[in-house]
């Protein structure tokens, strides 16, 4: 689990250094995430190797949104503010993440062939 680990958090150096190094607007974990992907899709075999770690971090993945609650409500201020900008950013980013998530899926099912039976 550790290898599995160190893989994911390389990868996500990659990325830090690639978008600093090439001064890229986009942050660092996702270039990293976008070369783990293109990585696995080359090399399968990767894929199958860190599954097991990669399901057990999924399963946990509600932890990781306890820092982002606390940063809420460190700025609670601001909602006073700008509240409404930030009601219609949040309602927007939600309804375009679930419904890309959504349309990768059933792209992604069509491609592999699976079905949901």
């Amino acid at each position: 689990m550790i290898i599995h680990l160190a893989t994911l958090l390389a990868f996500q150096l990659l990325g830090e250094v690639t978008s600093r190094g090439l001064d890229l607007p986009l942050p660092g974990p996702v270039i990293g995430m976008a070369l783990l992907f293109v990585t696995c899709v080359i090399w399968p075999r990767l894929a199958k190797t860190i599954a097991p770690t990669t399901t057990v971090l999924l399963g946990h993945l509600s932890l990781l949104f306890v820092p982002a609650g606390v940063g809420v409500v460190g700025h609670l201020d601001k909602f006073g503010s700008d509240g409404a900008a930030l009601g219609v950013a949040i309602i927007g980013s939600t309804v375009v993440a679930i419904t890309v998530g959504a349309l990768t899926f059933v792209g992604l099912r069509k491609l592999t062939g699976t079905s949901h039976d």
